[in-house]
């Protein structure tokens, strides 16, 4: 655990991206291979439930402390982690810490599911008196989830390419799909030159960087394929060993939230994986993505979602033919490929081409970009003709031209502490806009797009002008003023506004205006009534 530990406080403590390859390098290169599965099972957001209740874990950190439980909550408030602030308020009963490996940890972890509260207490106690105060923090972490490091998988991937001296388009590969570190082993996983590879097996995605400056800096519009970005679910299907597979981008196995697409077992050829978006569709086009909403996240599909929220799929990319990678070809022999698959399908209506748009010039995508929401899309996607399959985020191939987003102007009433770094300071908002009644009426909560500068500012502001307590948020005088953008919006009967917005965000501080020029109600319906 000592190892583990070390690396993720030194990860903590640098921003460096080169630093913290070299030390997740150094790591793959020195520990175990049972300590690295578990890791790379952490840093790719595998971590198991151990099935702990919070509160509780609060309680038995508190007695062992032997601090009233008010003065624990102060303390959290405080700190604003619940990992940290354990392992800073426990006695101090190991200095040197404990020589059990990560993975040993995590098999005296897996005890916990069966044990009763009792039991549950005295393992975790047990476990917090063999350990030092960093190992604590660590051992937190993974008890209780929130495993947070500010480390990306590409990071990752990167480091681990380059210990096992492999290429991270393979290591990237590798580390998708359904796999846990239960059932296989480091050498399966990362080292058997992808014998073992099983066949659900997604592809990284490959995805896209926001246009800049102007469409017309990429050069001749004739190099380029454009087409609407639908506002869906980024996902691939995967027909292999005549099993059915659809993977969102979030790394989840979602077949059987789909059944609508489940047909495509029988018309795919073996060996056949896409890419492209799943969306609410009807009557020949897509739904606006809130009516997608009412169906994720349900265990049960029932008749009635089916009906009011029918799915299909709009392909856009073709990553393996028969069996073979073919993401190493050109965006346009693998658009070639892909239309000739579509042609060989039987119509169904649930599986159907993303349309490549008609253009000549650039002018002619400048036209047309404002009619993006009145064609459901969030914009454009523009990729390059001549361009492959790449991994993550990588710039030159694939670019997506958005339009602007929804806003309104809001004033802050709420704020809450953020976590980490940012535990003493305030950077969770909640906003509002003026109600019929006059009186303002919460909409939305935003926790980016301020600087740090800005962000000490309303702190600032905040701290001085607090009104009331209600745990851990404040109500703060009505006074600052803020443009919150934000991608949808749809009437919510949850919300005491009835509305409901989608990936709300901070586009700039309106110092310029008072909260009595805020937007109202009024300003949200009229959107929403545009945007239907």
């Amino acid at each position: 655990m000592k190892q583990f530990a070390d690396l993720f406080m030194n990860l903590d403590r640098t921003n460096k991206t080169n630093a913290k390859v070299d030390l997740l390098k150094n790591y793959f290169l020195t520990a175990s291979d049972e300590d690295k599965l578990w890791a790379l099972t952490l840093f790719t957001g595998r971590r198991p439930s151990f099935k702990v209740n919070r509160t509780q874990v609060k309680e038995w950190a508190a007695e062992e402390a032997g601090i009233p439980m008010w003065l624990f909550q102060e303390s959290y408030h405080s700190v604003g982690d619940l990992g940290e602030t354990i392992s800073l308020l426990l006695p101090r009963t190991s200095i040197g810490g404990s020589d059990k490996s990560l993975s040993e940890w995590f098999h005296y972890l897996g005890m916990l599911p069966g044990m009763t509260d009792e039991q549950k207490r005295d393992h975790i106690i047990q476990a917090w008196m063999q350990l030092s105060q960093h190992e604590i923090f660590v051992f937190n972490k993974l008890l209780m989830g929130s495993f947070r490091i500010g480390v990306s998988q590409t990071l990752v991937v990167r480091a681990l390419a380059e210990a096992t001296e492999t290429d991270t388009n393979v290591i990237a590969h590798r580390v998708m799909g359904q796999w846990d570190p239960l059932g296989t082993t480091f050498e399966q996983l990362i080292l058997d030159k992808g014998e073992n590879d099983n066949a659900s097996r997604p592809y990284p995605f490959f995805l896209a960087y926001p246009i800049e400056g102007d469409v017309a800096d990429l050069g001749e519009a004739s190099d380029w394929f454009a087409e609407w970005k639908w506002d869906g679910i980024r996902s691939q299907i995967i027909y292999r060993n005549k099993e059915l597979f659809i993977w969102t981008r979030g790394e989840e196995l979602s077949t059987e939230k789909f059944p609508e697409l489940h047909f495509l077992s029988d018309v795919l050829p073996d060996g056949t994986v896409l890419d492209g978006e799943i969306v609410t569709y009807a009557n020949g086009r897509p739904m606006p993505f809130n009516v997608l909403q009412t169906r994720i996240g349900r265990k049960n599909l029932s008749k009635k979602v089916l009906e009011e929220a029918p799915v299909a799929f709009l392909a856009y990319d073709m990553l393996e033919a028969n069996g073979v990678d073919i993401r190493g070809l050109t965006q346009e022999q693998r658009r070639a490929q892909l239309e000739a698959l579509h042609a060989n399908v039987p119509a169904q209506g649930y599986f159907n081409l993303s349309p490549l748009i008609d253009f000549q010039d650039w002018q002619t995508l400048r036209h047309l970009h404002p009619q993006s929401r009145e064609n459901i899309a969030e914009g454009f996607m523009i990729k390059r003709k001549a361009g492959t399959y790449q991994v993550g985020r990588k710039k030159g191939d694939w670019w997506k031209w958005k339009t602007d987003p929804l806003s309104v102007d809001a004033v802050l009433i709420y704020a809450q502490k953020g976590s980490g770094r940012r535990a003493e300071l305030f950077t969770d908002y909640t906003f509002a806009v003026w109600g019929d009644d006059g009186k303002l009426v919460p909409f939305a909560k935003a926790y980016s797009g301020l600087t740090d500068a800005e962000i000490g500012q309303v702190d600032y502001f905040i701290k001085r002008n607090v009104l009331e307590k209600f745990g851990p948020v404040r109500t703060v005088k009505p006074e600052l003023v803020f443009e919150i953008g934000f991608e949808g919006i749809n009437e919510s009967t949850r919300h005491k506004s009835g509305i409901a917005v989608r990936f709300p965000r901070i586009l700039r501080w309106r110092k310029d205006k008072k909260a009595e020029e805020a937007d109202s109600l009024a300003s949200l319906r009229e959107i929403l009534g545009n945007y239907k």
